[in-house]
């Protein structure tokens, strides 16, 4: 069940490389973010329907982006920058 703290990933879009932190749940839609490209001011927009829960849970209140960042990395779900450069190539 995703609800908000929960930690998903895209299946769709440009962001399918990335984990996100669930804000809120809006009947079908969910809104994501992830400290860094999805700051917490400007969360992303998705369906229920194209993103994968990863069964893993934010449990502690996060109130600014950099909590958020070291929360998701000392849980290990940030993927190296590098890796995608490289397969980009």
């Amino acid at each position: 069940m995703i609800r908000p703290g929960s930690i998903v990933r895209p299946t769709a879009g440009q962001d399918q490389d990335r984990y996100f932190v669930v804000q809120s749940v809006e009947g079908c839609w969910v809104q994501l973010s992830d400290g860094r490209k999805r700051k917490l001011e400007h969360p992303k927009r998705k369906k229920l329907c194209h993103i994968q829960e990863t069964g893993a849970v934010l449990e502690a209140a996060v109130t600014t982006n950099k909590q958020l960042r070291k929360a998701l990395n000392s849980l290990g779900f940030v993927r190296d920058t590098r890796e995608v450069m490289l397969e980009k190539g």
